[in-house]
């Protein structure tokens, strides 16, 4: 009679130990994503083939062209699922595998005016994604009233690297400015004025409007995050500034950062994603085009033609500015992680060049592209506030980055030298 209790607790767990499997999901896996034409006729559905149930999930449309799904699951693994099929009226599909979960960007073509909801379906682990026609007046009112999701508000604070500075002849460390503090950064936003820059004239955007509009955000964010930097912009409207100008503010300035930056083109329509640049010899064919099409700014401010630094003259600055790259190139590699990291952007990588806005300026400084304006997908993502604030953030994220880190070794190196 004793063993009876003994038994039903055995029982009882076994019992336990069957059912729990069945309740206890296993970490859900994104095996698929599939895009099907709604049965009716009226728009499509994009299915998510998951293996678990998922947390929750939510839809936001902030643009007309733009429908954005956030799956909340931290345990979501989605390294190697299948990717659904294109239709015509959709023009690109960005994915987004964070912390959080996993999230994704439907880009729409121009005028296509699709509504969205999600939820799951019966069997309560696969979700559904409705996008279902609708017309100008209803998604603009739906854009109105909803906002971005920032991708990169789910990404984990990337961990800090400590950069083995460039050795002068007698100091460990090369400073900015002769050992004054990172505290002034000169934004300058390419072309303006007469000179609009590269133009997609298809959609009637330039790359001077796109460069300010970028321009700006970053020194807000720099302001308002960082409030013991001064920053000054070569200019904050739709004005001409020579190029020699450009890198004399910041030398007037004493900035310790010069950020230039700009949209890239290219005759193939195709071409997309971001470059960065700092002075030096081009080592590439897409630096010299680069190069080339940047400095021929010279020809609408004095009629000559394009002006070229010459191979002698690069040689000569980059012997005796060595700090001044060693620092330039470390940012540039920053801005370059953000971009990959952050962004989510294609990187074609960080370069060297010849470029006139950067020769004229007497302190570390980069020159940002930040897609290519002649592509129509990234022209219309670098036009949009969705585009732009992402892009505007990985900037930021870099130079602050930066800061704590060279903020950081002055310390060290003050700290040894009082030891």
């Amino acid at each position: 009679m004793e063993r009876t209790p003994i038994l039903a607790i055995l029982l009882f767990t076994l019992l336990h130990l069957a059912w729990m499997p069945s309740q206890l999901s296993a970490q859900p896996d994104l095996e698929r994503i599939s895009l099907v034409e709604r049965g009716d006729g009226y728009g499509y559905v994009m299915r998510f083939h998951l293996t678990a149930a998922v947390d929750s999930f939510k839809v936001s449309q902030p643009e007309p062209e733009l429908i954005q799904m956030m799956i909340y699951s931290p345990t979501l693994t989605a390294n190697d699922f299948l990717e659904p099929d294109r239709f015509s009226n959709i023009r690109n599909v960005e994915y987004h595998k964070n912390p959080s979960g996993f999230g994704i960007d439907i880009f729409l073509e121009e005028n296509i005016f699709l509504k969205a909801n999600a939820y799951p379906d019966a069997n309560r682990r696969h979700l559904l994604l409705n996008m279902e026609w609708s017309d100008a007046t209803e998604i603009n009112r739906l854009a109105d009233a909803s906002e971005f999701i920032l991708w990169h508000n789910y990404m984990d604070e990337l961990s800090v690297i400590d950069y083995e500075f460039y050795e002068g002849s007698n100091d460990e460390l090369i400073r900015l400015r002769n050992g004054y503090e990172f505290n002034v950064i000169v934004i300058d936003a390419g072309h303006g004025g007469h000179d609009p820059g590269a133009i997609n004239r298809s959609l009637g955007l330039r790359e001077s409007d796109i460069a300010l509009a970028v321009a700006l955000k970053v020194g807000a964010y720099i302001e308002e995050h960082m409030p013991d930097v001064e920053v000054i912009y070569t200019r904050t409207d739709d004005t001409f500034v020579d190029l020699d100008e450009r890198g004399l503010i910041a030398t007037r300035a004493k900035g310790d950062l010069f950020v230039s930056i700009h949209a890239n083109s290219a005759r193939n329509a195709q071409a997309h994603g971001t470059e960065i640049y700092f002075l030096g010899m081009a080592r590439s064919q897409s630096a010299l085009e680069v190069m080339k099409r940047e400095n021929s700014v010279v020809n609408l401010e004095n009629g000559g033609g394009p002006m070229q630094l010459s191979d002698q003259e690069l040689l000569i600055y980059e012997m005796a500015n060595a700090g001044n790259i060693a620092i330039s190139e470390r940012i540039a590699s920053m801005i370059d992680d953000q971009f990959r990291t952050r962004a989510q952007r294609r990187s074609r990588g960080v370069k060297q060049a010849g470029l006139m806005a950067l020769w004229h300026a007497s302190t570390p400084g980069v020159l940002i592209e930040l897609g290519f304006i002649s592509n129509p997908t990234e022209a219309r993502y670098m036009a949009s506030e969705y585009g732009q604030t992402i892009l505007a953030s990985a900037i930021f994220r870099a130079i602050r980055d930066f800061k704590e880190e060279y903020d950081r070794s002055i310390r060290r190196e003050n700290r040894a030298s009082n030891e």
